[in-house]
């Protein structure tokens, strides 16, 4: 191997950052295995190696069997041939592994980081995206639903991971990853990248709609200002990228009552009651704002609680106040039980001692029975006197009026015989003039038939 040869393969590591020697040290191991090739050297105790000089370029094979204790030089008379085809093969296969490793640590490092390309082939499988000497891969999971990828397209994706393959390495990226709104921000919004302004969280329904929370560490800076920029161009420029895909910007705040509030724009909110437990907060809108906050199939909502992390209940002002009166009159039930509750247990205690101080004073009564007292006369005084004298006089007067009502009596019932005959005979009269009436009735009825016939007579006589 002449030096011009040596000159060579350096300049080829130089322009292809290779390590200095490293295709010579690899031309060193393949005419190893190319010498026990040709001189079938199967013995794995015989060494054998090859030195080539980095100066001169010249090629000296050494072996060494066991047993001996120096080396001996074996070079062949045609070694020159073996070890040029050999080198052909070794600098090629070399070249290739340098690349591939030079391509692999350029794209390890930038996971996380996005990537422009060009759609070379597009299926049900997977998509291949040409970054240029390496070729990207779009799985399914990783891409949008309303996208179609065709042939020459040229696109931004995320990178998600970097795969280390016997061939070319393997990049994988994504068109659905929330990181590559944040990073697609980051191009377009300068101060993000200068540190004025920081994008606190991101939630996405890719193809559908985003929602980004943006906080500014400088007072004088407006973050969402910043990030719509004038008339709506870095907002604009953000959603062409992401092929017309709706974002929300709104503003971050440490308060996480005031943060839910923001997160449901544009919808509005009346008021927001944290449950720091549960992480949950309900949140209470106007009526005519319940279906804005809630979003198409809740996606406002659904949004809203990725990109805060808590779980939302939304409610409208009529709902709350309900379940305010709702709780307020289950409250009072309680209350009213608890106090029924009382009642009936002091009523039973007081039962129960009742039943106690009977039982306990029928026992004494069988016991010892009663003695009985000494009754003591008194003198009477004037008016138990003037009570006794009322009460004879009563006495009296009710004598007198029974003797009175039974000399009544036999009058009374010598009378009776005699209205008797007088209802008896007054019942006839009545009954007489009853029959006078209906006589006269019937000589009122009869009298125009009698003025007929006679009037017919009369004619039949004239006859």
């Amino acid at each position: 191997m002449s030096k011009e040869l040596i000159e060579a393969l350096k300049q080829l590591e130089a322009e292809k950052n290779l390590e200095p020697g490293d295709v010579v040290d690899a031309l060193e191991q393949a005419l190893v295995s190319a010498f026990r090739k040709n001189y079938r050297i199967d013995d794995e105790e015989v060494e054998v190696r090859v030195s080539v000089s980095h100066d001169t370029g010249d090629i000296r094979v050494f072996k060494k069997e066991p047993g001996e204790d120096e080396e001996k030089d074996v070079t062949p008379d045609n070694f020159g041939r073996i070890a040029a085809q050999t080198a052909k093969q070794v600098i090629l296969q070399r070249i290739r592994e340098a690349e591939r490793g030079q391509m692999f640590e350029e794209y390890r490092g930038r996971e996380g980081d996005i990537v422009t390309g060009i759609v070379q082939q597009s299926d049900a499988r997977y998509t291949l995206i040409s970054l240029g000497k390496v070729e990207a891969l779009l799985p399914p999971n990783e891409q949008v639903p309303t996208e179609r990828y065709r042939h020459g397209t040229r696109l931004k994706a995320y990178i998600t991971e970097v795969r280390k393959t016997t061939k070319d390495p393997q990049i994988v990226v994504s068109r659905s990853h929330p990181g590559l709104l944040r990073k697609l921000f980051e191009l377009e919004v300068p101060e993000i990248t200068e540190g004025f302004c920081e994008i606190k969280a991101v939630a996405r329904e890719p193809g559908s709609r985003s929602k980004i929370a943006v906080h500014s560490s400088d007072s004088n800076v407006d973050p969402v200002g910043s990030c719509v920029g004038p008339r709506g161009s870095r907002v604009r420029m953000v959603v062409g990228e992401l092929w017309g895909e709706k974002i929300d910007v709104v503003h971050y705040d440490d308060d996480i009552g005031v943060f839910v509030a923001n997160a449901l724009s544009p919808a509005k909110v009346t008021g927001v009651n944290i449950k720091d437990e549960e992480l949950s907060a309900e949140v209470t809108v106007p009526d005519d704002q319940l279906s804005l906050a809630i979003g198409k199939e809740g996606q406002n909502a659904r949004l809203a609680a990725k990109l805060t992390g808590w779980r939302i209940d939304i409610k409208s002002e009529t709902q709350s106040k309900k379940e305010e009166l709702g709780e307020g009159l289950d409250e009072a039930e309680e209350e009213l039980a608890v106090e029924e509750d009382k009642d009936e247990a002091v009523e039973s205690e007081e039962k129960e001692q009742a039943k106690d101080e009977k039982e306990e004073k029928e026992e004494s009564t069988e016991v010892a029975p009663k003695q009985e007292e000494p009754v003591e006369e008194k003198e009477p005084d004037a008016d138990e006197e003037s009570s006794e004298k009322k009460a004879e006089e009563v006495k009296e007067t009710e004598e007198q009026a029974e003797k009175t009502d039974e000399a009544e009596k036999p009058e009374a019932e010598a009378d009776e015989p005699k209205k008797a005959e007088e209802q008896s005979v007054e019942k006839e009269e009545g009954a007489d003039e009853q029959k006078a009436d209906e006589s006269e009735v019937v000589e009122k009825e009869d009298a125009p038939k009698k003025d007929s016939q006679e009037k017919q007579e009369k004619s039949e006589e004239e006859k």
